[in-house]
C-alpha cells in the first residue's frame, strides 16, 4: 500500500526537477543535488515494498518500518503540495496580469514563485523553506534506507497485475443462503408461534454466534420471508452495533414506523412515548442486528414501551454473545453454528465457479474443495476467498492462495482474517489504499458510493490513465472491492447502478487492523470528553467525528493530540451539535495538510446550531481538494479567499438554502471539477468567471441571467467542454437564442446528463419576474439552439412554454442513446412528442402537463396510414409514469393502424397519480406479462376499475406481482 503512495512522488519529483531546468531556477544553491538523491532513496526502498508489505503481518518490525516510511511519504507529498501550489498560483497570476496588461504594466517574473503575497510569506523565505524540509525527509530516508538491509528484503521482480480482470459485480449483490434448513425452520417457527397467553410483553429471541458466521442474513431471510411478513402489520429493522446509542436506536424505530416524525422529538421521555404509541395494539415485529450492549438499565425502557404491543408480537435480536442475550432477557436463544462442510462449499462454488466451463470446474474442484476446509465453515471467509478466486483461472494460480503461509496465522478468529489478507495481499496498490481508508466510517455505515470515491480523489489515490477520467478510476476500484466482498448489502437506484452500500463489521475490523489507527471514527455526546486526546503521539490522518445533541466540537483536541496536526481528512456529519465562533478559525489555523473537509449537517432537529460564516482564513488549507457543506442553511455567502484554494476540485453547497451568492473570483479555482449546488433557493447567479473553469465535470444548478452584474450567461458554457453533467436554470430569464448557440452544447461530446429549466432565475416567480415578450416562441428557438450532443443519456425538460411539441426540433429524435427523460410542467403543449421512436429510452416520467387531454398514436409515433412490417414503440421502455395530468381523459392507441405494432415489449413498472379525469388504462398495457408493478394514486376512476376483486379492469390486473391502489 506505501507503494501507491511512493510511486506517485517520484513521478512528481522527476516531473518537477524538469520544469525547474526548463525555467532556469533554483530554489536555493544545492537542491537539485538534494532531488537527486531523494529520488534515488525512494527507487530503492521501491525495488522491496512488495515484500516488505507481505512479511508486515507476521512481523512487528517490518510494519513499524514501513510506518516510518509511511510517515515520511507524507511528509513528502505535503511539501510537493506546496511546491506545486506555488508554481500553479503564478501561472493563474500570469495570466490575470496578462488579462489585465491594458490597465497595469506587466511585471517581470525573475523566479518560479510568485511575490510576496503567496501564502503571506516572502518569496526568499518560501524557496527557503521547501528547501530545508527537502533535506529533512531526505535525512530521514537515508535512516529507513539503511534500516532495510537488516531486513534482507526481497527485490521485486515481477510486475503487480493492476489491470486484472474484474469479474462480474451480478454474482454478489444477493447470494443465497446455502444450508441453515434446521435453524431457518426453527427461526421462521418462533416468529409465527402466538405463545403463551399468559406473556405479557413480546418474546425476544436471540440470534447467537461468532463474527462472519452469517446471523444477519439468517436474520433477514426470516424478515422477508412471505408468512413472517403476513403475520406482523408492523416490522422495523434497527441496525444497533457499538456503542448502544439510545437516541439514535429510538429515532430509528420511529422512523420506520411514522417517517418523519422523530426529528422534532428531543427528550428521550418524548420518544419513548411515541414509540408506545406506535405500537399500541399492533403486531409487530422488530429485528436489531448486531447487539452489543450488556447494561439492562439501557434496554429496560425499551421493553417498557414496547409491552403495549399486540399479543404475538416479537423482538429479535442478533449478537455475538450469549451474555447480551441475557441481558436482553431472552426467551428463545438459537445458536448459529458452523456450516458444514457441504454446504461452505456452496456458498464458495456459486461464487468462484461463476461463469466457468464444465471442464474449468472440474480442473480445479479438488483445490477449491482444500481451500472450502481452511475457510472452517464461515460463510463469510468461503464468500471472501471464493470472490478472489473469480479471477484467478489456473490451477497454479489456486494452488498458490491453498498454500499461502498465512493460513498459519495464529490471530483473534483467524478463520476470517486468513482469507481476507490473501484477497487483500491481491490487490492493486491504489486499491489497497482505497478499502483501507473505508475505515474512517462507522460500522453500519451507509457508504454513499459516489461520495467514496470523491473522497479518494481527494486523497490523490486515483491516477488519471491518459483517457481515463479518475471518476471511471474510482467506478472501477469500487467494483473491484464489491466484487471480492469488501463491500455488501447493496442499494441501486432505477438503472441499476449502485448508489449506497456497507461494509460487513469484519470487514472494517480488518480495514481498521490495516491502517493502524491511521483512520479513526470518535461519538461525542452532550457533556462528553473526546477519546481523541488518548491517542496521543499516534498519528491520525482520517477523522470522522460524529457529534450528538448537545455536544460540541473540542477545540482543545487541535493543540494537545500532537498526531492530529497531519490529519488530512476531517468528516464532520451530524445533525444537532454546536459550533462557535472559535473553532472553524483555530481548526483552520491547525490543519493545514486537510486535503477533504466536511461540515455537513444530514438531519437537522430544533437544537441544530448551524455555521453561519465561513471563516476568511480558510485559505490556509492549501492542500485542500474537497469542501463539503452540505445542508448548512445559514450560511448566506462564501468569503473571497476560499478562491486562494488553488487545489480545490469539489465544492458541495446543496442544500446551504440562504446561500445568496458565490465568490465573485471563482475564476481562480482552475482545478474545481464539480460544483454541487442543488437545492440553493437563494442562489439566482453564477459570477462570470465559472466559464473559467475548464475542468469542471459537473454542475448542478447552471444559474443564468437574472440581470445581475458580473453573472455568467450562456456563453459562459463555450469552453467546459469536459462537461458531463450539467442543469441549467433560469432559461425563461434569455431571450437571444444567439446566446444559446455560443454554448456549444452540442460540442460537449463527454455530456450525459443535461437539465434545462424554463423558469425564471430571481424570486422563482414569473409574475414578480417579469414575463417575455413572445415567450413560446423564444422557448421554441431556445430549445432549438440548446441541442445536445447524440450520445446524452439523461435529458430533464422543465416548465417549457412552445405551443409545438419537440417533433420540429431538429436534435430531439437523434438522442438514440437517450435511457432516462423527464418532461415537467410544458403548459401549452397539447400533445405529446413521438417518444416511441427513442431507441434506447428506458424511464420515462411526465408530470404537469396541463393541456394535453388524449395520448395516442402521435406517442408512439407510427403513422396510422402506413403500410409495412411490424414496428416496436419504445423497445426498451421498462417504467412509465404520468403524474398530475389533471386535463387527461384517454390514454389510448388505436388498433386501425395498418400494420402490426408491438408496444412497450419490457414495461416493468407502470405509475399513474392524480390523473382524476383519466378514464381506463390500455388493455394491451394492463394484460403485459412483463409488467411487476402498477400503482395508481389519486385517479378515482381508475381506482374504482381496479378495485380489487369488484373492479371491473381487476381480471386484467391480478396477475401483476405488486399492486397498489389509492
Amino acid at each position: 500500500m506505501v507503494d501507491a503512495i511512493l510511486s506517485p512522488i517520484l513521478e512528481q519529483l522527476i516531473s518537477m526537477a524538469v520544469e525547474e531546468a526548463k525555467e532556469q531556477v533554483r530554489l536555493v544553491t544545492g537542491v537539485g543535488k538534494e532531488v537527486k538523491k531523494l529520488t534515488s532513496n525512494l527507487r530503492v526502498i521501491e525495488a522491496v515494498l512488495h515484500d516488505a508489505e507481505k512479511r508486515q503481518v507476521k512481523e512487528e518490525r517490518v510494519r513499524l518500518w514501513l510506518d516510518q516510511l509511511r510517515d515520511a511519504c507524507y511528509d513528502m507529498e505535503d511539501v510537493l503540495g506546496e511546491w506545486n501550489t506555488a508554481r500553479f498560483k503564478l501561472q493563474i497570476d500570469g495570466e490575470d496580469d496578462h488579462e489585465n496588461d491594458a490597465l497595469v504594466p506587466k511585471k517581470k517574473v525573475c523566479s518560479f514563485f510568485p511575490t510576496a503575497s503567496c501564502f503571506a510569506c516572502k518569496p526568499l523565505v518560501l524557496r527557503r523553506d521547501i528547501a530545508l524540509k527537502i533535506k529533512e525527509i531526505n535525512e530521514t530516508l537515508d535512516d529507513i534506507a539503511k534500516q532495510k538491509d537488516m531486513f534482507g528484503f526481497v527485490v521485486n521482480v515481477t510486475n503487480e497485475r493492476a489491470d486484472q480482470r474484474v469479474p462480474s459485480i451480478s454474482s454478489i449483490d444477493e447470494s443465497e443462503i446455502f444450508g441453515r434448513e434446521k435453524e431457518k425452520n426453527e427461526l421462521v417457527d418462533r416468529l409465527l408461534c402466538e405463545g403463551s397467553k399468559e406473556q405479557k410483553g413480546p418474546s425476544i429471541i436471540s440470534l447467537v454466534g461468532m463474527g462472519g458466521i452469517g446471523k444477519t442474513t439468517l436474520a433477514q431471510f426470516a424478515y422477508n420471508n412471505v408468512d413472517v411478513e403476513r403475520n406482523f402489520e408492523k416490522r422495523t429493522w434497527v441496525c444497533v452495533s457499538e456503542p448502544f446509542d439510545e437516541f439514535r436506536i429510538a429515532r430509528a424505530i420511529i422512523e420506520s414506523l411514522k417517517p418523519g416524525y422523530a426529528k422534532d422529538l428531543v427528550e428521550f421521555q418524548s420518544l419513548m412515548q411515541h414509540i408506545e404509541e406506535c405500537v399500541a395494539g399492533k403486531k409487530f415485529l422488530l429485528v436489531l442486528d448486531d447487539v452489543w450492549n450488556e447494561d439492562y438499565y439501557k434496554w429496560e425502557p425499551f421493553y417498557k414501551c414496547l409491552k403495549n404491543g399486540l399479543h404475538g408480537s416479537k423482538i429479535l435480536i442478533t449478537t455475538r454473545k450469549d451474555k447480551v442475550a441475557r441481558t436482553m432477557r431472552s426467551t428463545n436463544v438459537i445458536s448459529v453454528n458452523v456450516l458444514s462442510e457441504i454446504e461452505c462449499w456452496s456458498v464458495f462454488e456459486q461464487l468462484a465457479f461463476f461463469d466457468r466451463s464444465k471442464e474449468e470446474c472440474e480442473k480445479l474442484e479438488i483445490i477449491g474443495r482444500q481451500i472450502v476446509r481452511k475457510c472452517k465453515g464461515l460463510p463469510l471467509a468461503a464468500k471472501t476467498i471464493a470472490s478472489l478466486l473469480q479471477s484467478r483461472n489456473t490451477e497454479k494460480e489456486w494452488q498458490n492462495i491453498l498454500e499461502s503461509e498465512i493460513w498459519e496465522l495464529e490471530e483473534v478468529e483467524r478463520g476470517l482474517l486468513a482469507p481476507l489478507l490473501l484477497s487483500y495481499n491481491e490487490l492493486p496498490s491504489k486499491v489497497k489504499q482505497c478499502f483501507t481508508y473505508c475505515a474512517i466510517f462507522p460500522k453500519d455505515y451507509d457508504i454513499r458510493r459516489e461520495e467514496l470515491i470523491e473522497l479518494w480523489m481527494a486523497q490523490d489515490y486515483l491516477s488519471e490513465k491518459g483517457p481515463k477520467e479518475m471518476g471511471d478510476i474510482g467506478e472501477e476500484y469500487f467494483n473491484i472491492l464489491a466484487s471480492r466482498s469488501f463491500f455488501q448489502d447493496f442499494y441501486k437506484g432505477y438503472g441499476g447502478e449502485i448508489y449506497k452500500c456497507k461494509m460487513h463489521d469484519i470487514v472494517h475490523d480488518f480495514a481498521q487492523y490495516l491502517c493502524s489507527n491511521g483512520c479513526l471514527t470518535v461519538e461525542i455526546h452532550s457533556g462528553e470528553q473526546s477519546t481523541i486526546s488518548s491517542f496521543g503521539e499516534t498519528k491520525i490522518l482520517h477523522l470522522m467525528l460524529t457529534l450528538h445533541r448537545g455536544a460540541s466540537v473540542p477545540i482543545p483536541i487541535w493543540d494537545n493530540v500532537k498526531g492530529l496536526r497531519g490529519l488530512r481528512s476531517l468528516l464532520v456529519e451530524s445533525g444537532e451539535y454546536s459550533w462557535s465562533n472559535e473553532i472553524l478559525p483555530q481548526l483552520f489555523d491547525k490543519l493545514t495538510c486537510l486535503r477533504a473537509l466536511k461540515l455537513e449537517v444530514r438531519e437537522q432537529g430544533l437544537y441544530t446550531n448551524f455555521i453561519k460564516k465561513i471563516p476568511t482564513n480558510i485559505e490556509k488549507l492549501l492542500h485542500l481538494k474537497y469542501l463539503s457543506l452540505f445542508g448548512q442553511k445559514k450560511i448566506e455567502k462564501l468569503p473571497e479567499t476560499l478562491c486562494e484554494l488553488y487545489n480545490l476540485e469539489r465544492l458541495n453547497v446543496d442544500h446551504c438554502k440562504n446561500l445568496r451568492e458565490l465568490p465573485r473570483g471563482i475564476g481562480k479555482l482552475r482545478k474545481l471539477m464539480y460544483l454541487h449546488n442543488e437545492g440553493t433557493d437563494s442562489l439566482r447567479y453564477l459570477p462570470a468567471g465559472i466559464g473559467e473553469l475548464i475542468r469542471l465535470r459537473s454542475v448542478r444548478k447552471f444559474v443564468v441571467g437574472g440581470g445581475y452584474d458580473r453573472a455568467c450567461s450562456l456563453g459562459s458554457l463555450k469552453k467546459l467542454n469536459l462537461l458531463r453533467d450539467c442543469r441549467i436554470r433560469g432559461l425563461g430569464d434569455v431571450s437571444d437564442a444567439g446566446e444559446a448557440r455560443r454554448a456549444e452544447l452540442e460540442k460537449k461530446k463527454s455530456l450525459l446528463k443535461l437539465g434545462l429549466h424554463f423558469g425564471h432565475s430571481r424570486d422563482g416567480d414569473e409574475e414578480r419576474a417579469g414575463r417575455r415578450e413572445n415567450e413560446e416562441d423564444e422557448d421554441e428557438r431556445l430549445l432549438e439552439a440548446l441541442g445536445p450532443p447524440p450520445n446524452l443519456k439523461k435529458l430533464r425538460i422543465d416548465e417549457y412554454r412552445g405551443r409545438r411539441n419537440v417533433v420540429p426540433i431538429s436534435w430531439f429524435m437523434s438522442l438514440t442513446n437517450l435511457r432516462f427523460l423527464f418532461l415537467f410542467g410544458w403548459r401549452n403543449c397539447e400533445h405529446l412528442p413521438p417518444l416511441g421512436k427513442l431507441p434506447s429510452l428506458e424511464y420515462l416520467e411526465i408530470e404537469g402537463m396541463k393541456s394535453v387531454k388524449r395520448v395516442g398514436n402521435e406517442f408512439l409515433g407510427v403513422e396510422s396510414d402506413t403500410d409495412g412490417s411490424s414496428v416496436i414503440a419504445f423497445p426498451k421502455l421498462k417504467h412509465l409514469t404520468f403524474w398530475v395530468m389533471n386535463a387527461l381523459e384517454e390514454l389510448d392507441f388505436e388498433t386501425a393502424i395498418k400494420r402490426e405494432i408491438i408496444i412497450m415489449p419490457r414495461l416493468s413498472s407502470l405509475t399513474i397519480w392524480s390523473c382524476r379525469k383519466l378514464k381506463a388504462l390500455p388493455d394491451h398495457l394492463l394484460q403485459k406479462t412483463t409488467l411487476q408493478k402498477l400503482h395508481i394514486r389519486r385517479c378515482p376512476i381508475l381506482e374504482e376499475r381496479c378495485r380489487k376483486e369488484t373492479g371491473e379492469d381487476w381480471p386484467k390486473i391480478r396477475h401483476i406481482p405488486e399492486i397498489s391502489i389509492g
